[in-house]
């Protein structure tokens, strides 16, 4: 495991929401590895491209990104520090509805999307106590520190793994609600043992095994769900 330290960011910084969203985004799309341009932010937060550009021209004149030749949109080292304290609130309200509250994993996404940009640094360390600090949201996402370090397992996705691996979910990357309660209806779940059985050729379904031996129930999983799920190999 590895740990990345920064200071976090306080109340008294707190800059708008559309532009929380905007980096929080950004961040999203490089932590998948995916590349993050003006198009690429445009799907992802439901603008225009257009919208999105001007965004991150806002972005850049405040220090937040940069445009690296090559590799796209980038957070600047404050940028990733306002991504991170913006995750640590919603991760942590996640974390609340479901152990508090009763909410299920399908559930609690866009209500953290509401409250991450109105909830007091106060009440989020408040609710961090009461759960014990968790390190890992209900999806599994890692959640920051106070200080805005990380605690990153070493994973790969389900889709890249061979035929023979075996290993343990740990993280659901999606927030697709119907893909959440599918996932759930069929005891896919954070935690389980899941096993590589078969990869079907031409771009077919991976069909694993999932659970204990004795209890273990197969699947056929199809590419959108591999490339939601990552998996600690043992």
């Amino acid at each position: 495991m590895t740990r990345i330290v920064d200071t976090m960011a306080d109340d008294s910084n707190r800059r708008s929401s559309s532009i929380e969203d905007y980096v929080r985004a950004i961040y999203g799309l490089a932590e998948r590895g995916e590349p993050v341009t003006n198009t690429s932010l445009a799907g992802r937060l439901e603008v225009s491209p257009s919208s999105a550009s001007g965004m991150v021209t806002k972005l850049s004149q405040q220090g937040l990104v940069a445009h690296v030749p090559y590799r796209g949109i980038e957070l600047t080292p404050d940028g990733r520090l306002l991504a991170r304290s913006v995750l640590r609130r919603h991760r942590l309200i996640e974390s609340y509805l479901v152990s508090e509250l009763g909410y299920t994993w399908d559930e609690v996404h866009s209500e953290a999307d509401q409250l991450e940009h109105v909830v007091s640094d106060l009440l989020v360390e408040r609710i961090a106590a009461k759960l014990g600090n968790p390190v890992r949201d209900p999806h599994g996402d890692p959640i920051p520190a106070v200080d805005g370090s990380i605690e990153e397992l070493s994973t790969r996705l389900l889709d890249e793994l061979p035929a023979g691996a075996i290993g343990e979910i740990v993280r659901v990357w999606d927030t697709d609600p119907d893909l959440l309660r599918y996932l759930a209806e069929h005891a896919i779940a954070l935690g389980e043992r899941i096993e590589v059985v078969e990869r079907q050729p031409f771009g077919g379904p991976i069909v694993v095994r999932i659970g204990a031996a004795q209890e273990a129930t197969t699947h056929a999983l199809g590419k959108e769900i591999a490339q939601a799920l990552s998996v600690a190999v043992r």
